[in-house]
């Protein structure tokens, strides 16, 4: 409690130890401000992949293609069986045959529009869509190479994991660039407040001479790049935020590129930012004072 009151309310002598304005102040600031700027962004990336992964790995893991591959002349029959079968499997929830109109679209972007998909011999795709319980895929396809030889099921393992593994590995990037932003934060930091405290070598000799204590000191640059990063940080923040605010909405259109913000609480999240940033600051002047104080006695 006596610290926070110290850091808040500061000391009126000690604070001109420090200079208020100049390059250590406008480093710290643009340096506090740029970095939480960044963090904005990088953590609604972070969400945003966690959200994508969860979603695509609930979509795809509950939604499988049947392909019947057989002569035209018994396409249809081959079809009315495989429903039937599909209908009869415990574990499926639905189960449709697509019709000629959406198989064309599927494959419009490879072949553009009006691709006659009658006078082909295209598959006939059937949609499976599981309950929570799901169904026994290897029992399934054994009974349709059995009664229907035409009949390959696609349950999506093949591209569903490396879609979900490359989610999940952009969101644990997105938490390393967050680290890494924090370690430049308070290596830049650092350096401002060595300058600092260089540049008032002499200043801090004369305090010494008549009795002021390093811890005396150390607290006036502390506390001065501590409510720098703070500001510098806040405003930052706050313009990461109103960055994210811009982004498009999600959409089905957009797919990935788009809902990259928060959503619900995780609005409240940026919020801790400047609170880290300041944090980083504290620590990094902190041992930056001590260490420099040490080598101007």
């Amino acid at each position: 409690m006596t610290f926070l009151k110290a850091l808040l309310l500061g000391d009126a002598q000690a604070d001109r130890v420090v200079p208020p304005t100049g390059f250590t102040a406008q480093l710290t600031l643009f340096v506090s401000g740029a970095m939480a700027f960044l963090c904005v962004f990088a953590l609604a990336l972070s969400m945003a992949s966690g959200r994508v992964a969860d979603r695509w790995a609930d979509e795809l893991a509950r939604a499988a293609t049947l392909r019947i591959n057989a002569p035209a002349a018994q396409k249809a029959a081959q079809t009315e069986a495989a429903l039937k079968i599909l209908q009869q499997t415990p574990g499926v929830a639905s189960a449709r045959a697509l019709t000629a109109e959406e198989q064309a679209a599927l494959l419009s972007p490879w072949f553009g529009s009006g691709l006659p998909v009658d006078s082909l011999p295209i598959p006939q795709l059937i949609e499976v869509i599981e309950d929570e319980a799901g169904y026994d895929a290897t029992g399934l396809r054994l009974r349709l190479q059995a009664e229907v030889p035409g009949a390959v099921l696609d349950d999506h393992a093949r591209w569903r994991r490396p879609l979900v593994d490359a989610a999940l590995a952009l969101r644990r990037l997105s938490v390393v660039s967050i680290l890494l932003i924090g370690g430049a934060m308070a290596a830049m930091i650092t350096l401002a407040a060595n300058a600092a405290l260089s540049a008032n070598a002499q200043v801090i000799e004369v305090l010494r001479l008549v009795g002021a204590q390093d811890s005396y000191i150390a607290q006036a640059f502390v506390r001065r790049f501590t409510l720098r990063a703070l500001a510098g940080g806040g405003a930052g923040m706050a313009l990461g935020m109103i960055g994210v605010l811009l982004m498009p909405a999600a959409s089905d259109e957009g797919g990935f590129l788009t809902g990259l913000g928060f959503q619900g609480v995780g609005w409240l999240l940026p919020l801790l930012i400047p609170l880290l940033g300041g944090a980083v600051a504290f620590v990094a002047t902190t041992r930056a004072a001590n260490k420099k104080l040490g080598e101007l006695a």
